[in-house]
């Protein structure tokens, strides 16, 4: 049976001190922001920062304040719904909407955790580039390798991750504010630039990427499952103080966020927009600019903070793509493996872009990530407002009027600016098609009718439900009648050995389940390189041995009167224990728990994983 627990790995693992000051209290609570809070932060951002700054000077800081608020407004929500119900919003998403809604939803979220990689990767890239002088290509490249970065601190637990981020968030923050000294910035003409103005034309993108590369989708997502890693109480008073602590958490750390966002777009207002720059959106230009205005200093700064940024957004973004595909699909995969695919994904455009267009066109492509995150948010923020505003859910946590009418307005500007963009985009790109290509235009029409309609569907469902309909609440469904009740009767149980100290507890539990009157087959499996390629054919020193000791367990286990077969496979264990057992007639699989460690592990995963999902016959796995 799989966890219904959200990052099951590292769930409850922060244990809340009871009766302690507010300072330990929160210190114990501090953490899940500031991993959300990286994404605020991202190379992605850089870019829409640096344009707007460039292009528009500082008239653009109010939206960022604005989205900044908006973040905080809607990161308090995902941390109340993960808190009150203990499910993340994808996990609350498949109870509440019907499959195929889900699966919609499911690869809207998908394609907004493309986007975020696709910006990470670059930001990567460029940054390797500006400090080391890495092509950029190879820079691409070599982000596949941080898979393993993430796997080395999931290993170490949540806290020792916290403290790495929280490590690179020092980073950025540090080499911004030296940056602010070295470029003087205008104070009079910043206090101005929390004026709203109104927006239009590139305005209006550049506006709109920014909202998406600071209220980010996967955010919600990730922060709704964050702060289940804190164990505190589940009463009300318990509840109650986690919601408080964890509201001071996103406070604190977002805006920070904010500080260093507000910093790169200050930093492109005094550097570029001040003296005549207007046109600068791609990172590594600014790079160059900074150091041909300022010396050496603030670009390898800029460099630093670019590399760590992007480096801490990729860990948390490969964790908000395992919440979203376990909360949707209830599908689990070897971590590893999710980051390859999600990496593999996003590396394609970065690569053809490159190949293709040329290392000039990133910048482009990286605004545009953003834009499509943005465009993905409604299809987040909605369900989540629905969430907390549903009593059913929430009960006496539900939130209240005033802060539902933020949210909403909130949703209103997100998804208003959205269909503004996707309308003023689609116009621009049919007249650049022309006449011809008529099938694209179907396609896209098609595409984006569709996600209005879900849109509207996931916007209208709550209020248009039948009152008095029970809502499915309840993650595994309804319990079901279990009749009268009868003891299973093994036949033949099958039990896997590794000659450890361990095989003692696992066949004494398939004897306990057996007695003497079933049949045993003791199982182990020769995975040395010559077994794996040779298969049966190879009978070297070590085969030898292990087919001593299988007999040796059959031999003791006959002198006690029971019936024993033994079974030596050769190759990978997973799939020669599942051929093994369904070649037979085994009513039960007794097999240990400890299996491989270390790097066996995040090679070939856990054998007990592997063999339950060959199978068909119940699996005691035995620790």
């Amino acid at each position: 049976m799989q966890s219904e627990k959200s990052l099951s790995e590292i769930h409850e693992s922060v244990k809340i001190p009871e009766k302690r000051g507010f300072w330990k209290t929160l210190f114990a609570f501090i953490g899940p922001a500031y991993l959300v809070s990286v994404g605020y932060m991202d190379p992605g951002n850089w870019a829409t920062d640096i344009a707007g700054g460039s292009k528009f000077g500082y008239q653009l800081i109010w939206v960022l304040l604005m989205s900044n608020l908006m973040a905080l407004l809607l990161q308090s929500l995902s941390a109340r719904l993960g808190i009150v119900k203990g499910w993340d919003l994808a996990q609350a998403s498949r109870q509440q909407y019907p499959q195929w809604a889900n699966f919609s939803l499911y690869v809207f979220a998908e394609i907004a955790i493309a986007a975020c990689d696709l910006a990470e990767i670059i930001g990567m890239a460029i940054g390797l580039n500006l400090l080391f002088g890495l092509p950029m290509l190879y820079g691409v490249i070599i982000t596949v390798l941080d898979t393993f970065l993430l796997l080395f601190l999931l290993n170490k637990g949540i806290r020792k991750m916290e403290a790495f981020i929280l490590a690179l968030v020092a980073i950025i923050g540090l080499s911004f504010i030296v940056q602010m000294f070295i470029v003087k910035p205008d104070i009079l003409a910043i206090t101005k630039g929390f004026v709203p103005t109104g927006l239009d034309g590139d305005a209006l993108y550049i506006a709109i990427a920014i909202i998406g590369a600071t209220v980010m989708p996967h955010n919600l997502y990730l922060h709704s499952a964050l702060v289940q890693t804190r164990n505190f109480g589940k009463d009300k008073p318990g509840l109650a103080k986690a919601i408080k602590f964890n509201f001071i958490d996103s406070t604190v750390a977002l805006n920070l966020a904010f500080f260093v966002n507000a910093a790169i777009l200050v930093l492109a207002a005094s550097a570029f927009w001040g003296n005549g720059h207007h046109q600068v959106s791609d990172i590594k230009d600014a790079h160059h600019l900074l150091g041909g205005i300022f010396g050496s200093l603030a670009p390898t700064l800029f460099a630093i903070a670019l590399i760590a940024a992007g480096q801490s957004s990729t860990i948390t973004g490969t964790l908000a793509g395992q919440i979203i595909m376990e909360g949707y699909l209830n599908l689990r995969i070897s971590p590893w493996l999710r980051r390859i695919v999600t990496r593999a994904i996003a590396i394609i455009p970065a690569v053809i872009t490159i190949l293709y267009f040329g290392e000039h066109r990133l910048g482009e492509l990286l605004v545009l990530s953003q834009v499509i995150l943005s465009i993905q948010l409604g299809f987040a923020v909605i369900p989540l407002i629905h969430f907390n505003s549903d009593k059913a859910l929430m009960g006496e946590f539900k939130i209240k009027p005033w802060v539902q009418l933020l949210a909403w307005l909130s949703a209103i500007i997100i998804v208003g600016l959205n269909i503004k963009l996707v309308i003023s985009e689609l116009v621009t790109f049919f007249d650049y098609l022309g006449s011809e290509r008529i099938l694209i235009k179907v396609i896209l029409l098609a595409v984006t009718v569709y996600a209005g309609f879900i849109l509207l569907y996931i916007t209208l469902l709550p209020l248009l439900a039948v009152k008095g309909k029970q809502k499915k609440v309840i993650p595994h469904g309804e319990a079901v009648n279990l009749g009268e009740l009868i003891s299973p009767n093994f036949n033949q149980i099958a039990v896997t050995v590794d000659f450890s100290k361990n095989d003692a507890k696992t066949i004494n539990y398939a004897l306990s389940l057996g007695n003497i009157n079933a049949k045993y087959l003791l199982i182990h499996i020769v995975e040395s390189a010559g077994a794996i390629r040779m298969g049966k054919e190879i009978l070297d020193t070590e085969a030898q041995i292990d087919l001593i000791n299988l007999k040796v367990y059959q031999a003791d286990l006959l002198k006690k009167g029971y019936q024993v077969d033994i079974e030596l496979g050769f190759g990978k264990s997973a799939r020669i224990i599942s051929e093994i057992i369904n070649k037979t007639s085994t009513d039960l699989v007794v097999m240990g728990a400890h299996g491989h460690k270390g790097i066996k592990d995040i090679i070939w995963g856990s054998t007990v994983d592997q063999v339950r999902h060959l199978i068909n016959v119940p699996v005691l796995i035995v620790k």
